[in-house]
């Protein structure tokens, strides 16, 4: 009886601290005077969102229309019992993202080195590790990389051409065939390898891919304890990807490497530049990769680096590629002006190119930029950005100080769809963004300031 009472006891007292705990946590806005929303225990303002009962946009809009319809500039929400910061005023973003971006350089995202090596790349990375990996890898994201790149490419166009000639009098999964053509582009570009998705859509190495974007209640809440307690999560080894998926991309990335080496392989892609600065610390035109060229300079990455980097790719490019191109089609099957004013630009700019899609053509194929920039507002891949506050930060014309460590939520979705900045909201409205208020431009496409993330 006496072991029970304690036992009791013991449980009663951890309930109670855990209650006070909570309460405490819940009270951080409140004692900032910053406006906030009600929530529920444990899972503070993103129950919805973490039970997959509504889509993150649906949730997050949900934040943004609330704090704005109060006539607050900025609100704050809690992600399971953390606080984390919601601005609503443009210019606050702005200068979250862009001007005291050095405030701001971590994103929050989990990874862990040892017993998940394809989560360690330049996109998770924090602190000293993403500064080391970003000064070597900022080389390989200049515009002359990527257009060195363009022909490998355009050399996957061959492949979606045959699929869609041999379905021309038939309905098109668009959306599967723009997914199968974006495997083989970042398969090629960053791994190096024939994938063959157009031609063999079992292709394993899209079956991994798709492995990644499989959502369930288990995988959201291994996330959310990731975000809320990632040391503790790498005390448990919990893994966000799968070991299946980890061995499949590391093997690819091992035989490929040691291929090449092997070989003295040159290609135009992304792993022919990492594998230089794994062999020699830099980037050097054309060179041949013998491993005789191995140099002892700091600035060389491991096999593990190359493959997380690789993986990034592939994780970060294959849904918002093949979505955005989707979305696109889907706009201009709606209206035939568009699609013609689209396709006569298209038609003009090749004659000049004497009929080759070169990097240089497409440079010059303005319309098809803006239509791609009207796709990304009204369909934007990247529903919301999070930042993790590094260094205590000021909010410019406020006296609230965000804290070290408190989280960013930046409602990408919800602006994108705020009539007072975009008034025809339904329509796909090709604008010329760079004549347009300067307000507004600064306002387009918050994730195409994830670049400072790199060049910074």
């Amino acid at each position: 009886m006496e072991f029970i009472s304690t036992f009791a006891l013991l449980v009663l007292s951890s309930v109670i601290l855990s209650w006070i705990w909570l309460n405490k946590k819940f009270n951080y806005w409140k004692e900032r005077g910053v406006a906030t929303l009600p929530h529920s225990l444990i899972f503070g303002n993103m129950k919805e969102s973490i039970f997959l009962q509504k889509p993150i946009s649906e949730v997050v809009t949900s934040f943004y229309q609330s704090f704005k319809s109060q006539g607050v500039k900025h609100g704050g929400i809690y992600f399971m019992w953390y606080p984390t910061y919601v601005p609503i005023d443009v210019e606050v973003i702005k200068s979250i993202m862009q001007v005291d971006f050095q405030h701001f350089v971590d994103r929050g995202i989990y990874y862990d080195e040892k017993n998940n090596p394809l989560s360690a790349h330049l996109f998770s990375l924090a602190g000293k590790k993403w500064k080391l990996l970003r000064h070597k890898l900022t080389p390989t994201f200049t515009s002359g990389k990527m257009k060195m790149m363009f022909d490998t490419l355009v050399d996957c166009t061959v492949g979606l051409f045959k699929v869609l000639d041999n379905e021309l009098d038939k309905a098109v999964d668009i959306k599967d065939v723009l997914g199968r053509f974006t495997t083989d582009i970042i398969g090629s570009c960053a791994f190096g390898i024939d994938c063959n998705s157009l031609e063999n859509s079992d292709n394993e190495f899209k079956d991994k891919g798709k492995q990644l974007f499989r959502s369930s209640n288990f995988q959201s809440l291994k996330i959310a304890m990731s975000i809320v307690a990632p040391k503790l999560s790498r005390a448990l080894k919990i893994k966000l990807i799968s070991d299946d998926v980890n061995d499949f991309f590391m093997r690819v990335v091992e035989e490929n490497v040691a291929y090449r080496e092997t070989n003295n392989i040159f290609r135009k892609d992304f792993m022919h530049l990492l594998i230089q600065l794994k062999n020699r610390g830099q980037l050097v035109e054309n060179e041949k990769l013998s491993v005789e060229n191995i140099s002892e300079e700091e600035n060389r990455i491991t096999l593990q680096e190359i493959a997380a980097q690789a993986f990034i790719f592939f994780e970060a490019g294959f849904e918002t590629s093949s979505t955005t191109m989707t979305f696109c089609l889907y706009e201009l099957s709606k209206n035939k002006s568009i699609q013609e004013k689209l396709r006569g630009e298209i038609k003009k700019v090749l004659a000049k190119h004497d009929d080759k899609l070169t990097y240089e053509a497409t440079m010059d194929m303005d319309y098809l930029e803006r239509t791609i920039n009207e796709t990304l507002r009204k369909y934007p891949p990247v529903m919301r950005l999070a930042r993790i506050c590094t260094k205590e930060y000021k909010i410019p014309e406020s006296n609230l100080i965000i804290e070290k460590g408190v989280r960013v939520m930046i409602p990408v979705y919800a602006i994108h769809h705020d009539p007072e900045y975009y008034p025809i909201l339904k329509h796909l409205i090709p604008i010329d963004f760079p004549k347009m208020s300067r307000k507004l431009d600064q306002l387009l496409h918050f994730y195409l300031l994830e670049k400072d993330h790199v060049h910074a």
